[in-house]
């Protein structure tokens, strides 16, 4: 799964679900491939943290690729063999994947897999492939070969060799599915970070807006450059901070550019997305990060109710028409671009 590390104001961090001496009830937990936390400002119980739990563990089991016995496992097995039957959770993501790879262009594709598992970015085994080795498996990176079947919510890709990967969506799914058990529970307000995709849900016990800090690019302390403040939404941040290693003096960060089967190269250290649906500013960052500032933009200022904050490599913010309304940059080291 994607990891960003958007950090938020003021969220603390719990070992275990307990109720803090205000009264909320906050859960830690690992799963996703990260850490999660699940912090209930207001209404609710512990049954309701223990329940998006168990659904954030069902969402990993169905749509990880990155463990055995899973459905995205089972699609990507059987590529250019047989169809592949799956949950309405997986089918509807995948959906919603192939949405928005046709949306870019093409620079989000859930397809990316074999480019993912060849530079393995994040692992111990991370390398620099051959430029032989990249083109191999360049072929097999196509959105367009992903045939799904409504009626038997079935997945088939097209060639052997294929493999989905649904790590740049599936986290936003989660934190949408977690707001949908609150909303359940009849929580009023409460915080969620699945590993630096934050949601904020319902209203603050004071009446005050919510602010969420958009973290330094530069920084490993969890440092922020300015505060996104205003209602219920969800912030999800691509950059290259997130996951890469050096070599030879060049940062090999881990999101990666199907045209040249390399990790992205353009001005941008890191694009945050603001929106009310996690799953679309999840999707969203990693689609405007690929396409770079001057793309970038133009796809997020063509969408409704989504923001954007991009910071490129110069210290410089650019801000979509919606984030100039709700952001506030605090940090003297950085400077607005537009």
């Amino acid at each position: 799964m994607k990891q960003s590390r958007l950090f938020l104001l003021p969220l603390l961090f719990f070992t275990a679900c307990a109720p803090s001496l205000q009264g909320e009830i906050t859960r830690t937990d690992l799963v996703l491939g990260t850490v999660c936390t699940v912090r209930i400002i207001e209404g609710g119980t512990s049954k309701t943290t223990d329940e998006i739990f168990v659904r954030l563990r069902k969402i990993e089991d169905e749509m990880s690729a990155n463990k055995s016995g899973t459905e995205i496992a089972a699609i990507n097995d059987a590529a250019g063999v047989r169809a592949v039957a799956v949950s309405d959770s997986t089918f509807s993501v995948v959906a919603r994947a192939l949405e928005y790879a046709r949306l870019s262009g093409g620079a989000f594709d859930p397809t990316i897999g074999p480019l993912v598992k060849l530079w393995s970015i994040g692992n111990d085994d991370a390398r620099i492939p051959a430029p032989e080795e990249i083109s191999a498996v360049r072929a097999l990176i196509d959105y367009r070969k992903v045939e799904l079947d409504t009626k038997k919510k079935s997945v088939f890709l097209a060639e052997k060799g294929m493999l989905l990967d649904l790590g740049a969506i599936a986290k936003g799914y989660a934190a949408d599915e977690a707001a949908r058990i609150l909303e359940r529970h009849k929580v009023r307000s409460a915080v969620v970070d699945l590993g630096g995709n934050i949601l904020v849900y319902g209203k603050k016990k004071d009446g005050s807006p919510w602010r969420v800090g958009i973290q330094d690019p530069a920084s490993d302390r969890g440092e922020y450059i300015g505060l996104v403040t205003g209602p219920a939404m969800t912030v999800v941040t691509s950059g290259i901070y997130e996951r890469f290693f050096i070599e030879g003096g060049i940062r090999y960060h881990h999101l990666l550019d199907r045209n040249t089967g390399a990790p992205a190269r353009n001005t941008l250290v890191s694009v945050s997305i603001i929106a009310r649906k996690s799953i679309d500013a999840d999707a969203l960052s990693t689609s405007a990060f690929v396409l770079g500032l001057e793309e970038g933009m133009k796809l997020i200022e063509g969408m409704q109710e989504v923001s954007a904050i991009f910071i490129d490599k110069d210290n410089r913010i650019y801000l979509s028409s919606g984030a100039k309304k709700i952001f506030t940059l605090t940090s003297d080291v950085y400077r607005l671009g537009n």
